[in-house]
């Protein structure tokens, strides 16, 4: 009975609750005569959110963020790759033809490949794209409409300038479609879903926009007088002056550039006047270089001739170095990214710690001793210079010590012979003393050491050939008056046989030059007769 009041006091204040609620709430919730009777949904009491809702929640909101990385990824690659395939075109600039091309890069600029001379870059711009310029060829007929009439070279500056101004112009058109072509069906691909793809393809279409904008607001045209060059472009300022003598001086760089044009025009007339032997597809081609005496531009041009010319196999025969210390191996590094299996003999300034770093270097073959190797399909047998005079502090031993080096190399060629091993093809040795001991063993024997180019058949049938510097004597060019030619031969040999076929001896102009030649030589049983036909330029 105690309960009943408090029951009937709670249930008198409800009633006053809802008596003193707004008139307009209860004509709200009062229903229209004219309108249809609705079911009265229940409401839910609501409840807190419990821990696995929660967790849901929580993964499942990172997903548009994956969602767009996606689409980025697939966006960047897929404009990247239109751009390697589609994304360059080809134009005149001047007299050369070249080849431009957009890459993204993280830091912008322009390169501009010369090949084989090297590359030359300019910080042009910072944007997330790079320029790529690659000289094609120089050509003859423009060039020497050049040289006959000096007079247009005044005229050259805005040619040039209106011939980019155009290739710019198509290269953005075609990047414009490369990146959205590329992006697009790499969409479609990954996606399936034509909306995706197309999100893809406008989304690389605004970042080119985007890095085009960059690179306009941060160009930089005085990035010419300051380029970094590479290669054998490495001493173009010491052919034609610095950037901003060029500017200064506009007269005397005009008449160093019709000098240089008619040199390179003259170098291609020598390669297009070369006589008529072709080597056979399947010739062997062996690279003989000698004596490069720590020139670092001798790797850039031996980089170029195994290229040039598909080289098989290089044959080094000495005085690489120049005092044979350890702290001039890291010179060496370069032998193994040449192309080309290299095979090495030491000279005599090449020390023992020399041959040790260098037999350790990958694609390195050394030879010594008699040893004999098989490289290229070509069995090589060598032995080192028994003399290590790198300087005049230490008395050379003379001839003696030659003939005694040669004179053993040539014994182990025979015993092989004499055991039913497979014949030595080429003998190699530094010092030509040494390599006429070798006579009757072999058909062909190569040296170097006296900085000069000889070829001469022995009196028992080995052909004798001593290359020239292909280092141009080194720093000692330095120091004399006229420096020394930079040279290298390239030898032709059937792969049958492994006989010589013919021989190219490539000269190039010594420190502060810029001319070449080459001559073209066929041995007598080839081409009677006619053992030399020389071109120069």
């Amino acid at each position: 009975m105690a309960r009943e009041p408090l029951r009937l006091l709670r249930a008198t204040a409800q009633r006053a609750r809802a008596a003193a609620a707004s008139p307009f709430r209860r004509y709200r919730s009062r229903p229209s005569p004219s309108a249809p009777l609705r079911p009265t949904r229940r409401k839910r009491p609501s409840r807190s959110p419990r821990l696995d809702d929660a967790a849901v929640d929580s993964a499942a909101r990172p997903r548009p963020l994956v969602r767009a990385a996606g689409l980025a990824v697939v966006t960047v690659l897929g404009a990247w790759m239109g751009l390697l395939a589609v994304g360059s075109v080809h134009i005149s600039v001047g007299p050369m033809d070249t080849r431009m091309a957009l890459r993204p890069s993280l830091v912008g600029g322009t390169e501009i490949n010369v090949s084989p001379l090297g590359a030359l870059e300019l910080d042009s711009h910072h944007a997330p794209v790079r320029l790529d310029v690659d000289v094609d060829r120089l050509d003859p007929v423009r060039s020497e409409a050049l040289v006959d009439h000096p007079e247009r070279l005044s005229g050259l500056q805005e040619e040039v300038a209106s011939d980019v101004a155009h290739g710019t112009l198509d290269l953005a058109v075609r990047s414009c479609a490369a990146v959205v072509f590329g992006a697009t069906a790499l969409g479609l691909a990954v996606y399936r879903r034509p909306r995706r793809a197309l999100a893809a393809g406008g989304l690389a279409l605004s970042l080119l926009a985007a890095s085009g904008a960059a690179a306009y607001a941060t160009w930089n045209p005085k990035s010419v007088l300051e380029p970094r060059y590479s290669g054998l472009l490495s001493s173009a300022p010491s052919v034609v002056g610095n950037a901003r003598s060029i500017v200064t001086e506009f007269d005397v760089y005009q008449r160093e550039l019709a000098r240089l044009v008619t040199n390179v025009t003259q170098l291609y007339e020598v390669t297009s006047t070369l006589p008529a032997y072709q080597p056979d597809p399947t010739t062997m081609r062996v690279l003989h270089i000698s004596d490069v005496h720590l020139n670092p531009a001798a790797w850039h041009i031996v980089d170029s001739l195994v290229r040039q010319y598909k080289i098989n196999v290089i044959i080094d025969t000495g005085d690489t170095m120049d005092h044979g210390t350890a702290a001039e191996n890291g010179f060496l590094d370069p032998v193994s990214t040449l192309g080309a299996p290299y095979v090495w003999v030491r000279g005599n300034h090449d020390s023992a710690a020399t041959q040790r770093y260098l037999a350790k270097r990958k694609g390195v073959h050394v030879v010594d001793d008699g040893k004999a190797v098989t490289v290229g399909g070509l069995r090589i047998a060598g032995i080192g210079d028994p003399q290590f005079t790198p300087d005049r502090s230490v008395a050379a031993s003379g001839d003696a010590a030659e003939h005694r080096a040669g004179r053993r190399l040539a014994d182990a060629i025979r015993a092989r012979k004499a055991a039913g091993d497979r014949p030595v093809d080429i003998a190699v040795a530094h010092n030509p003393v040494a390599a006429r001991e070798t006579d009757g063993t072999v058909p062909l024997a190569l040296t170097g050491h006296v900085h000069h180019r000889d070829t001469e058949v022995l009196p028992h049938g080995t052909r004798l050939m001593t290359e020239g510097s292909t280092g141009g004597s080194g720093l000692r060019a330095v120091d004399d008056g006229d420096p020394d030619k930079v040279q290298a031969s390239v030898l032709y040999l059937d792969r049958d046989t492994h006989r010589l076929q013919a021989w190219d001896e490539i000269d190039l102009g010594g420190l502060g030059l810029s001319k070449a030649e080459v001559s073209r030589h066929l041995p007598a049983e080839n081409a009677p007769g006619a053992t030399s036909t020389p071109a120069t330029g």
